[in-house]
């Protein structure tokens, strides 16, 4: 019991926190706290709303899965959000070129991507093993390059085209036979729930399923713990690290594929950017587990549409920008105390059996 309340401890405390200092920010500012929640709340829950929020929590976990699998092992790949995007222009161009039957259709594109954003974490693992550059500076810049390429090869003389109607311009648009049916399971929606949703799930069992049952999860959470203790039993540093970045940058492809197959079916200038810096983000709230970042990805999700209310109530909804910054600062420090206290707790446990044990040994004697 003393361990799930733990476990709950740090990101209460963290959203506690960040509810307090948006409230007082609130109380600073002329607005009443409980009619502005309300409010949230209200927007927040109507059909369409839901639907917005399961479809952007779909997206927000794959990103959180690709960040976590790295900082399991201590690997920070902030270059998550290149991967996604270069992988889905990939997977786009390559989805409305081809003619396959729909259930491999979808699995080409989805193959691609993962191909792509795995080969675009790979140059920082061959970095970090070869010349010893840090990964966080090299998928910093790798960000940048990406954006560079992406800008590069969206033309309308190499992967682009006009979209008629507008002045906007896309890769061509994905048949539907390379399309993910949604689910139409939220009365009084005007829009399905993303058939990715089943896609998020598998990766989810996946990833729990490989920390937990299999030795390559194993040498990965022994990597992270003690790089030095991991190599003297044997386990390769260098593999783990490209293994890791290839697989990280893997389920970096996934991440457009919800809005890629679900919604635009093409790759264009209004694609949405930043879902990989969401990611670490949510990857810390839910603290790199895959029940975690559920949880961190549905709030996300949930305070990013019920924001949009609050223009009309002359709230400026960056109030929730806060909410989630302070949110994501403080749940650092609330597992960082949770720890200690566990730590203490631990260690008072055993001078209480220690006691004990002498006493009884006393009483025998």
């Amino acid at each position: 019991m003393r361990k799930f309340v733990l476990a709950l401890a740090a990101p209460l405390l963290a959203l506690g926190f960040a509810l307090l200092v948006t409230t007082v920010i609130l109380v600073l500012s002329g607005h009443p706290p409980l009619e502005v929640y309300r409010q949230m709340w209200d927007y927040g829950t109507q059909p369409d709303s839901l639907v917005l929020t399961v479809n952007l929590s779909t997206t927000y976990y794959l990103a959180a899965v690709a960040v976590a699998v790295g900082f399991k092992m201590n690997l920070f790949n902030i270059g998550v959000d290149g991967q996604y995007r270069l992988a889905a222009l990939f997977a786009a161009f390559v989805g409305g070129h081809v003619a396959l039957p729909p259930m491999l259709h979808v699995g080409v594109i989805i193959l691609v991507a993962m191909i792509v954003g795995a080969i675009w974490a790979g140059v920082a693992a061959v970095l970090k093993n070869r010349r010893g550059v840090s990964e966080v500076i090299s998928t910093i810049m790798l960000n940048y390059v990406a954006t560079g390429i992406i800008a590069f090869l969206l033309a309308p003389d190499k992967f682009a085209e006009l979209i008629e109607g507008s002045n906007n311009i896309g890769t061509k648009p994905i048949p539907p036979s390379g399309q993910i049916p949604g689910f139409d399971v939220v009365s009084g929606a005007s829009s399905p729930i993303y058939g990715s949703i089943v896609l998020a799930a598998v990766v989810g069992i996946g990833f729990w399923w490989m920390l937990n049952r299999t030795r390559f999860g194993f040498d990965l959470r022994a990597s992270g713990l003690s790089p030095t203790a991991a190599t003297a039993s044997g386990i390769d540093a260098k593999r783990m690290v490209l293994y890791v970045m290839l697989l990280s940058g893997a389920l970096a492809g996934l991440i457009g594929i919800p809005q890629l197959l679900g919604a635009s079916y093409t790759y264009n200038l209004d694609f949405p950017a930043g879902l990989g810096f969401t990611g670490i983000a949510i990857a810390l709230l839910g603290r790199n587990s895959p029940i975690g970042i559920i949880f961190g990805s549905l709030l996300w999700a949930f305070l990013d549409v019920s924001r949009q209310i609050l223009d009309l109530g002359g709230v400026s909804k960056e109030i929730v920008t806060i909410m989630q910054g302070v949110a994501v600062l403080s749940v650092v420090i609330a597992y960082e105390l949770v720890r200690r206290y566990r730590i203490t707790a631990q260690q008072r446990d055993v001078g209480r059996q220690l006691a004990a044990e002498a006493e009884l040994a006393e009483a025998t004697a």
